[in-house]
């Protein structure tokens, strides 16, 4: 990457300590400097401002696909493991621009339209009362651990058509996909991928198993819409539809653990708000919009410049690479006011936590139900829920994640 002269951020962090604790102050303190600015520490434009970061996701000379060409020139500084994870890893919908991504977004869209997603609350519901139940019982005060951590993984599981009985692996597996894409873990690149490498090996050759049973079995789980025909005649490669199911699990895990997690500490630490919500439950939906932009799961995304662009006051070059900062974006004074106040009644609430655009996520649905029902269903279970020390949160740059969140509470 060639970085050009600007502006530049000085040391400002964003994978830091004080920035992983609060990354808000930080983000305050970029958007003082301008929409766009160069960090030195990071070799990459920072675009903070909401405006700029909606802008960003809608231009096309910002390139998703992160993965192909560093496999392709032989990245160095790469070794074996990391290439391998790497390869895995290139085919997935989230790190391809169109027409690749049109084409893959069509049939995950059309696999998602066959699940009626509306219609899996009370499935939620459901597996959020199980996984309450055992927590009660285990006399544990994690509710990441026994809760948050769990559930989206199993529901995953469910709409792949895996039995009930391999749950923990998709948990196992998503938190190996995590060490490569958030870089969870705290070790050095080559070693979270060799850690990782095995685990996901093993998980491609699981979905090949689930991918010959649904070739094999009619049914109409999200893998058997996959593997079918399009209305068109064109078919996805086995490969692309791994490298889908791998996708669907760890988009579908990570950041609803996140998502859940967060919008719980953000109650608990706004006792009015947790009042007024318990006072009237009809206030779910929009509480659960604010907690997505107070502190939502994803803290940026990157991009590549593949063409030259004006963004921000800024001249953007072929080669650059852009951090898209959402969680700065959802802190904007321009767009929202009092941003750092959490209020459930914000409207209107126009957060990016989801993105925009071609590469807004296409799973945004599932993940504001799994949010209101395993919110509704905790604050319900557990009165009397209040913190039990102060959270730890995991130093990550793109990912918004605690290593624990310890309660205590009246369970019913």
């Amino acid at each position: 990457m060639t970085i050009h002269l600007a502006p530049e951020l000085g040391d400002l962090d964003l994978r830091g300590e004080s920035a992983s604790r609060d990354p808000y102050a930080v983000y305050d303190a970029l958007r003082a400097r301008g929409p766009v600015v160069l960090s030195s520490v990071h070799r990459a434009w920072l675009i903070t401002s909401h405006a700029a970061v909606a802008d960003a996701y809608t231009r096309p000379e910002l390139s998703s696909d992160r993965i192909g060409p560093m496999i392709d020139a032989g990245h160095v500084g790469l070794g074996a493991d990391s290439l391998s994870v790497l390869s895995l890893m290139r085919d997935w919908m989230v790190v391809s621009d169109p027409p690749a991504h049109t084409r893959l977004r069509r049939v995950a869209a059309a696999a998602f339209k066959r699940q009626r997603i509306g219609l899996m609350a009370d499935r939620i519901r459901d597996r959020v009362d199980e996984l309450l139940d055992a927590f009660v019982r285990s006399g544990e005060s994690d509710l990441i651990e026994h809760v948050a951590h769990p559930l989206p993984a199993s529901l995953i599981a469910e709409l792949l058509g895996a039995p009930a009985a391999d749950r923990d692996r998709f948990r196992h597996w998503s938190d190996n996909l995590a060490l490569v894409a958030f870089g969870a873990g705290g070790e050095a690149q080559e070693e979270r991928h060799a850690r990782a490498l095995s685990g996901l090996e093993s998980m491609f050759t699981y979905f090949r198993g689930l991918l010959e049973q649904a070739r094999s079995v009619s049914g109409d789980t999200m893998l058997s819409v996959l593997a079918a025909a399009q209305p068109d005649g064109e078919r996805l490669t086995d490969d692309e539809i791994l490298s889908m199911c791998a996708l669907l699990l760890f988009a579908g895990h990570e950041t609803t653990i996140n998502s859940i997690s967060n919008g719980i500490l953000a109650l608990l630490r706004h006792p009015d708000q947790l009042q007024q919500l318990k006072a009237d439950p009809s206030l779910m939906a929009g509480a659960v919009e604010e907690m997505l932009r107070y502190d939502g799961p994803v803290k940026l995304v990157v991009r590549w410049v593949n063409r030259d662009l004006e963004l921000g006051g800024q001249t953007l070059r072929t080669g650059d690479r852009t951090y898209l900062v959402n969680s700065a974006a959802n802190r904007d004074p321009s767009v929202f006011a009092s941003p750092a106040s959490f209020d459930i009644r914000r409207s209107p609430n126009p957060h990016l936590a989801f993105g925009r655009g071609v590469h807004a996520c296409i799973g945004a649905q599932l993940a504001r139900l799994e949010m209101r029902v395993a919110i509704e269903r905790i604050l319900e279970r557990l009165p009397g829920l209040r913190l039990d020390g102060e959270p730890q949160w995991l130093p990550s740059l793109a990912s918004r994640a605690m290593r624990e969140l310890r309660v205590v509470h009246d369970a019913r």
